[in-house]
């Protein structure tokens, strides 16, 4: 049966240990002639638009010896309301392996179901898993094990903020939420993370003492009607210099970008030392070539 990657969660502490760090190994020592999915094909479905996700897969898979074929639903038959099992069935009899960016947890599960293949997911409305594999890998990268230490994630609650969830009970760090009460994750979101999730009333309480403070824009993709009242709920949740100096000296700034400079982040924080956002960035490409691994190896 295949294993799929819907969510952070489905994952054992020792296997997401596992991904993050070959994926350090695999940035620093990888070699052109390692190429294990020469003939393996990657079906990419992109329901929402992208570029770290897009580019991050279509390289990985090239760099193992692989292919990625891009799909978007208006120019496949999902756009004609195709069933998602048809196309399920379909394309895991072509395919080694599909990815799929929509903003419908119920579909991807609908086409892991009906696949014969890996289904991985690369952003749905609920979930970011992939995101949270490299800021894992960065975290290790520039500060050690996280475990015992502490992140803030400041701004809403959305499903970047549910993957860190998922991501602070498997790597053993504490996760302080701090976010508008219309903008804050369910209570189930929450019970992801069991102890190690937490509400806080304010962004200052919420970093004063973190190893990392981590947000995202206030307006997903989708959601843009909304960004007025969005907008004047979150300002008092900007990450700037005054709240970045409660957290601990040596700090992390990260942002899975796209950012919006003066809104979510001040330019001055984004682009300052404490600012891991290109490395977090580029760890997109080693942590999903780890990923493939997992999956199809």
């Amino acid at each position: 049966m295949a294993r799929h990657f819907l969510t952070l969660g489905e994952l054992q502490a020792d296997e997401a240990h596992a991904i993050v760090q070959r994926a350090i190994k695999l940035k620093h020592e990888h070699d052109l002639s390692y190429r294990p999915l020469v003939g393996r094909t990657l079906a990419m479905i992109f329901a929402k638009s992208s570029t770290r996700t897009r580019v991050s897969f279509e390289v990985g898979m090239a760099k193992l010896g692989g292919h990625a074929l891009m799909l978007t639903t208006a120019q496949t038959q999902l756009g004609r309301e195709e069933a998602v099992a048809d196309t399920a069935k379909v394309l895991s009899r072509m395919c080694d392996a599909i990815m799929i960016r929509n903003d419908s947890q119920a579909d991807q599960e609908e086409l892991a179901r009906h696949s014969r293949v890996p289904v991985i997911n690369g952003l749905s409305e609920r979930h970011h898993p992939c995101q949270l594999l490299a800021d894992m890998q960065t975290w290790f990268e520039h500060a050690g094990d996280p475990a015992g230490k502490t992140a803030a994630w400041i701004g809403d609650g959305n499903n970047v903020c549910t993957s860190w969830i998922e991501a602070a009970r498997l790597f053993g760090f504490k996760l302080r939420i701090s976010t508008p009460a219309p903008y804050r994750p369910t209570t189930g979101d929450l019970a992801l993370g069991g102890d190690a999730a937490s509400l806080v009333e304010s962004p200052a309480a919420a970093a004063t003492g973190a190893d990392v403070i981590v947000t995202d824009c206030w307006t997903s993709m989708g959601r843009e009607a909304e960004q007025a009242q969005r907008i004047r709920a979150l300002t008092p949740f900007q990450v700037n210099a005054a709240l970045m100096q409660r957290a601990q000296p040596k700090a992390l700034f990260m942002h899975c970008l796209p950012a919006h400079r003066g809104e979510e982040t001040t330019a001055d924080v984004i682009d300052g030392p404490q600012s891991v956002v290109w490395d977090e960035a580029e760890n997109r490409l080693w942590a999903q070539m780890a990923l493939l691994e997992f999956l199809l190896l």
